[in-house]
């Protein structure tokens, strides 16, 4: 499967951005999808996951209330929106695909998210 991710770009503190991550290649709806995000230097860090139905999701503490994964079978795309934004989530974000169930995968671990989008900027100033 091959991902688009889209939506970077320069904002403010407190504004807010709306990431989106296009599939393509095989049956969106079999994929748990994940967000993550990479700081040059740093390792890659697990944001947000979604389950293939939508109907679980799971954040990191620092974005939680203030981000919100979606996704769009019937679009093959999966969103984060971004509200709130501080300075340290300034990223390179990363969308990923597992097809793995959300029960028997370790959403967190970017090890275990099999195809990856080639990555979106995302630079808040303070």
């Amino acid at each position: 499967v091959q991902l688009q991710a889209s939506g970077g770009g320069l904002v403010q503190a407190g504004g807010f951005l709306r990431l989106s991550c296009a599939a393509s290649g095989r049956p969106f709806s079999v994929f748990t999808m994940g967000w993550f995000r990479q700081v040059s230097g740093k390792e890659r860090e697990f944001v947000a996951a979604i389950s293939r139905s939508g109907i679980s999701t799971h954040y990191v503490d620092s974005v939680k209330g203030r981000f919100t994964i979606s996704r769009d079978n019937a679009e093959n795309t999966v969103y984060l929106q971004m509200n709130s934004l501080k300075p340290e989530d300034t990223a390179v974000y990363y969308c990923a695909a597992s097809p793995r169930d959300w029960y028997t995968l370790n959403i967190i671990r970017s090890l275990n998210y099999v195809y990856w989008g080639q990555g979106t900027l995302v630079t808040v100033s303070s």
